[in-house]
């Protein structure tokens, strides 16, 4: 066996030990993050085959009075290192958690409350062509887009074209996977309608849906005791948290990976 590999079959390993004893979501497995390494054992795994990288990407705004503003960054980063411990021979970036969240003079969306962060379009997709074309430069042949919010993912695909045009005619590819997000969006909602949710209940943001799945991936980051807060302007809630819980949650985490994994598989065949 090759060294360079031993870190990603540890990360396996604690992963399955994680599942079987219920270890908490948030206790992603180790050896997959790349700002967790030197980089000795990141060009030692990439020899050894781990040509895939995972670009998680999050942001940072507002969810509620019961949600920490860094909700889509934990989610990211947790749900990004079990992909790619999954996958077995996969990293995962940094999360980049600077987004277009809209306006900031005069405020829109989710800049009207105190603590969101929005950066313009242009300097997000700037950032992510550059720290793909520098993981290219690394070795990696694989670059995997996915993104935990919804307000940019036609920005995510547009930088795989753009990367993917740049780098035609060589072994690199970038792949910007969608499923991530749908997910949340099908799968995971039928799942809570499966338990009796109701779609008002479920919401479209900071509703059940979404603060049951932080609950499963850090539940020190919900504030339980905000769980009743109303839906409106008022609170920038769009559904009703109060019927929240991390088993509802774990649908969701269990989903997210299981079919991203899929896709990530079916995206490498078609482009090797």
């Amino acid at each position: 066996m090759r060294p360079a590999l031993l870190p990603l079959l540890c990360a396996l390993v604690l992963c399955a030990i994680g599942l079987a004893t219920g270890t908490p979501a948030r206790a992603a497995p180790p050896g997959v993050y790349l700002e967790e390494l030197t980089w000795t054992e990141v060009r030692d795994a990439v020899k050894a085959g781990a040509t895939t990288i995972i670009l998680p990407v999050g942001g940072t705004e507002q969810s509620g009075p019961q949600m920490a503003l860094g909700k889509h960054n934990a989610r990211a980063r947790v749900l990004a290192g079990r992909i790619a411990a999954a996958l077995g021979d996969t990293l995962v970036a940094p999360v980049v958690s600077y987004v277009p969240e809209g306006t900031v003079s005069p405020p829109s969306g989710h800049m009207r409350y105190p603590g969101t962060i929005s950066i313009p379009d242009a300097a997000f997709k700037g950032m992510l062509e550059g720290a793909a074309r520098s993981f290219r430069q690394a070795g990696f042949l694989h670059v995997v887009l996915i993104g935990d919010h919804g307000g940019y993912q036609s920005e995510l695909k547009d930088v795989a074209a753009v990367l993917n045009r740049e780098w035609a005619g060589t072994p690199a590819r970038a792949h910007f996977i969608d499923t991530y997000y749908k997910v949340t969006q099908t799968g995971y909602m039928q799942a809570l309608r499966g338990k009796g949710l109701g779609d008002a209940a479920i919401g479209s943001h900071a509703g059940a849906a979404d603060t049951s799945l932080l609950m499963a991936i850090d539940p020190s980051m919900v504030r339980t005791d905000k769980l009743d807060s109303a839906s409106g302007a008022a609170t920038g809630i769009t559904g009703d948290p109060r019927g929240s819980s991390a088993a509802l949650g774990q649908l969701g985490v269990d989903q997210i990976v299981a079919e991203t994994v899929a896709a990530i598989r079916k995206a490498r065949q078609e482009h090797p």
